[in-house]
């Protein structure tokens, strides 16, 4: 007993090191207003999103420079107005007015610069006051609001920005619906990033403030694509807000080590108070061309002197060569070549547990990372404009996109709703031209039945803003107050459109029943802690509609039915990838394949199994291994069957230490990639339980030695990869894990780490039958985003996860997270922690310093791994390991008893 006793106490020394953040993770770049910065010197993207005093209310006279909002809570954009629990469906969140106040100050460096303020988003209508003035007021949420504050602004003087925010339902701007009507959830408050943006009298301009058709910004694209050859042409807008003058253009273009491929230099004459748009075409022999599967990315760096030699202005673009023929029919041609397979993918709503539509940009590139590693290539946005954030993360990880314009089964006959649609069509092309992951644009309010006359003006406005070729729009197939089909280029429907046989489809939604407005039950929306069987029947729905029970509803369209469709099916996207908030409905949307925390379920790894083992090495931070995935738990209520999901070529399984067979993965009946692994008839729990007898109580295995499943991956015959599962015991310890996806967390204010918590046994088998409830604590450069009585802290256990979201601190350091179950006993699991740290942000923060000890009360003293509470913590752990061994001799002496 001593030495196992020994062994124990050794062990367990070695274990309680905590996890600390020592890989290299990855630092993803944000675009700021439309662009990345290049030269700071001549313009200047800085960060406005943290000290802002929040009121949630209205109060007639907040935008005065006077009013004292000193009791006003302190926020950090991006901001949703409040914190909210898991489910927020059925219109819990609020709706109303609310403020935002920040005072700000500029140096003596910012006198005789143009200051712009850019909000990348404030739901609802909103107005915005510098220094008690009222400089604009925006109608809708979704677009950005870029304005020149110039004039209004102070220099080494304190300044104040006022903006009021009201997310009511208003029917007369897109998408008009109310919310409790809606499918989904507006949410509200400054959601977004805001950004200030400082440069000189002679700038390029934004294409939104330009306001010029085809042009504005910079307009860019590739033409004539080949592997040997590509024409570039780059249309940039510079404004002269100074005397008339000679300027020099200086454009470079840079493969992703920095080497310049080409390159341009021309001078030309900018009229005073004017604007002028100049045409570059480059000629490019070897281009690197951009893909789904090889996202080649390049730089576009402008500069702009003046006649004396001095740099004026400079910001740098990343863009993808590649070309898009949607040829009906005969398919999709991605530069020159007909894209081999169909497009496969999911749309994509923005909300998030907890924080609604604020979602920090590390988050938004959390999602497209998922979305990319469960083998999708396409998504669609739903319903309305997506954050740059994640607009960026498609671009580099070959995400392709279909952007839509804000709508949901809602028109308004009044004008000004037609004249604010138009108007949201031309704002998201000029802000999302330029990028190669644009597939095809949705013109339309998403299942609308709206008139002849706005498919006439939206087709003809959207062929202004991009007179080339490369740009399809995409409408309904059905509309019962419209036949303008035949002006779009593509149909959202199935291959079996017959009246529009020249026409490319596109399968906008798959895979969910449709609601029938009354209850919430369909066998794709499953709740992930409902457990194996529920997701099991969920993954097997996606995969072939012939899985479900109820045979009147056989045709849904399933990942089978895709890829057996006719080439004009360019491709297709699931509803939906993430279960998320709704308006009309007081259930959440549970047909993810990941849920509101971005965990997954089973189906995850049905779509995983479309992934290419060992092909997408270009493609940043997208790990291709091979896998195998065995969606059972092998409990008393677990299925007879086994499947398995997997990339590789077979499946062998192993029961109990008996190999049952091996199964191949590629069907010859299908033509989706790979399937589902399904061995019949094999498991039975008592066997289970009576292999496992013998071993009870083994304290230093991995697994119990018999009583266990294993899977293994073949490819070419060789064993690749391996997945084993046994029956959990008994529930020993808290486990984390920083869901970071291999993205740096950022020190910021604004920044969201998700870290998960597991209940395991001794062997690390999760407890996903247990629902104790876990309590966090965070100290360091972090603070735990809560709220009382709404279940985030302590959280239930669901599934046998429970996620913990933790906010950086604006100053780097080391955050850490500790986790317990409550009410725990002595023979209760153990306590954990998980420490991670934060990079300072690319990006000068700009704020008040005279809140950065109130910002900082939010924070605990800095983390350590040589506190007093972790040697506790270690005597504890010390304690119940012996009272583990304690328990085990009692199990051997019941089951000697019974023997």
């Amino acid at each position: 007993m001593q030495k196992i006793v020994l062994i124990i106490v050794l062990s367990l020394i070695l274990s309680l090191k905590g996890y600390s953040e020592k890989e290299n993770l990855f630092a993803p770049e944000f675009s700021t207003a439309g662009f990345y910065q290049l030269d700071s010197s001549v313009r200047e993207a800085l960060n406005f999103n943290v000290g802002w005093r929040f009121f949630k209310g209205d109060i007639i006279d907040a935008y005065k420079v006077n009013y004292d909002d000193k009791s006003w809570s302190l926020v950090n954009l991006p901001d949703g107005m409040e914190i909210l629990p898991l489910n927020a469906s059925g219109g819990i969140n609020y709706q109303g007015p609310s403020w935002y106040r920040k005072q700000f100050k500029f140096s003596s460096d910012f006198k005789n610069k143009k200051i712009f303020i850019h909000f990348e988003g404030i739901m609802g209508v909103s107005k915005i006051w510098i220094n008690g003035e009222l400089v604009k007021t925006h109608f809708g949420g979704y677009y950005p609001i870029h304005v020149d504050i110039t004039k209004y602004i102070k220099i080494d003087e304190d300044n104040l920005i006022a903006v009021r925010a009201d997310n009511s339902n208003n029917s007369l701007y897109p998408p008009g619906k109310e919310q409790e009507k809606l499918d989904f959830t507006y949410f509200g408050g400054i959601y977004r990033d805001a950004w200030i943006i400082a440069h000189n009298n002679i700038y390029i301009t934004h294409p939104l403030v330009a306001d010029k058709v085809a042009g504005g910004g910079v307009f860019y694209r590739s033409e004539d694509v080949s592997t040997d050859y590509a024409k570039l042409t780059t249309l940039i807008d510079i404004r002269n807000e100074a005397n008339e003058q000679p300027v020099d253009i200086f454009v470079q273009l840079k493969d992703e080590n920095g080497n310049v491929v080409v390159h341009h230099k021309g001078s030309h004459t900018l009229l005073e108070n004017s604007s002028k748009s100049i045409e570059i075409i480059f000629e490019l022999d070897h281009p690197k061309l951009w893909s789904p599967d090889d996202p080649n990315l390049y730089n576009l760096d402008i500069q702009v002197f003046s006649s004396n030699g001095l740099k004026v202005d400079a910001l740098r673009k990343r863009v993808g060569i590649r070309t898009v023929e949607l040829r009906g029919r005969k398919g999709l041609f991605l530069n020159g070549k007909k894209y081999p397979m169909v497009l496969l993918g999911a749309n994509r709503h923005q909300d998030f547990a907890h924080i609604g539509n604020a979602l920090p940009n590390n988050l938004h590139w959390r999602d497209a990372v998922k979305l990319r590693q469960a083998g999708m290539r396409v998504i669609r946005s739903a319903h309305y404009v997506q954050d740059p954030a994640f607009m960026d993360a498609c671009d580099a990880l070959g995400l392709m996109i279909v952007p839509t314009i804000p709508g949901w089964q809602f028109w308004n006959d009044e004008p000004i709703f037609m004249e604010r649609m138009i108007d949201d069509v031309r704002k998201i092309i000029r802000l999302e031209r330029n990028r190669p992951s644009v597939l095809l644009w949705e013109i339309i309010p998403n299942e609308t039945h709206f008139p002849n006359s706005y498919a006439e003006r939206a087709t003809k406005t959207a062929k202004e803003e991009y007179p080339y070729t490369g740009f399809y729009t995409a409408t309904d197939a059905r509309n019962h107050r419209s036949d303008a089909q035949h002006l779009f280029d593509v149909l959202y429907a199935d291959d079996t459109v017959w009246n529009y046989k020249e026409k490319s489809v596109f399968k906008r939604e798959w895979g969910d029943f449709v609601d029938n407005w009354v209850d919430h039950n369909s066998v794709s929306r499953v709740a992930k802690q409902w457990g194996e069987i529920p997701q099991i029947k969920q993954a097997m729905h996606y995969f072939c509609e012939e899985w479900i029970d109820d045979n009147e509803e056989k045709d849904w369209p399933s990942m089978t039915k895709i890829f057996s469709a006719s080439s004009a099916l360019v491709g297709a996207t699931l509803w939906h990838s993430f279960d998320h908030q709704r308006g009309y409905h007081p259930d959440p949307f549970w047909g993810g394949i990941m849920d509101a925390y971005r965990q997954p379920k089973f189906s995850y790894f049905l779509l995983k199994s479309l992934l290419p083992a060992n092909q997408l090495s270009q493609v940043p931070i997208i790990e291709d291994d091979p896998f195998v995935f065995i969606a059972h738990l092998m409990t008393p209520f677990s299925p007879s069957d086994v499947t398995i999901f997997t990339n590789c070529d077979e499946v062998r399984l192993s029961l109990f230490g008996k190999e049952i067979g091996t199964k191949s993965a590629i069907s010859d009946q299908s033509l989706v990639p790979r399937v589902p692994v399904i061995f019949n008839n094999v498991f039975r729990y008592v066997d289970a339980r009576n292999k496992n007898k013998k071993n009870y109580g083994m304290i230093n295995q991995k697994y119990p030695e018999t009583a266990f499943m294993k899977a293994e991956g073949l490819i070419n015959g060789e064993v690749v990869s391996e997945h084993i599962r046994w029956p959990v015991g008994r529930k020993r310890r808290l486990i984390l894990k920083v869901d970071n996806s291999a993205i740096q967390p950022i020190a910021d204010g604004s920044d969201i780490t998700p870290v998960v918590a597991y209940l395991v046994d001794s062997s690390g088998g999760i407890k996903r039958l247990s629902d104790e409830y876990i309590r966090f604590k965070v100290s360091g450069f972090g603070e735990l985003i809560e709220k009382e009585d709404i279940g985030i802290n302590p959280q239930k256990l669901l599934w046998g996860e429970s996620v913990a979201l933790v906010r950086s601190a604006k100053e780097q350091g080391i955050i850490r997270v500790e986790a317990e179950v409550i009410c725990d006993s002595l023979n209760g699991p153990d306590q954990a922690f998980v420490e991670f740290s934060t990079i300072a942000p690319r990006h000068v923060l700009l704020y008040d310093e005279n809140i950065t000890k109130e910002l900082m009360q939010n924070y605990n003293t800095p983390a350590s791994n040589n506190t007093i509470d972790d040697l506790k913590l270690k005597l504890r752990k010390t304690e119940k390991e012996l009272q583990e061994y304690k328990l085990m001799e009692v199990g051997r002496q019941q089951q000697n008893f019974i023997q």
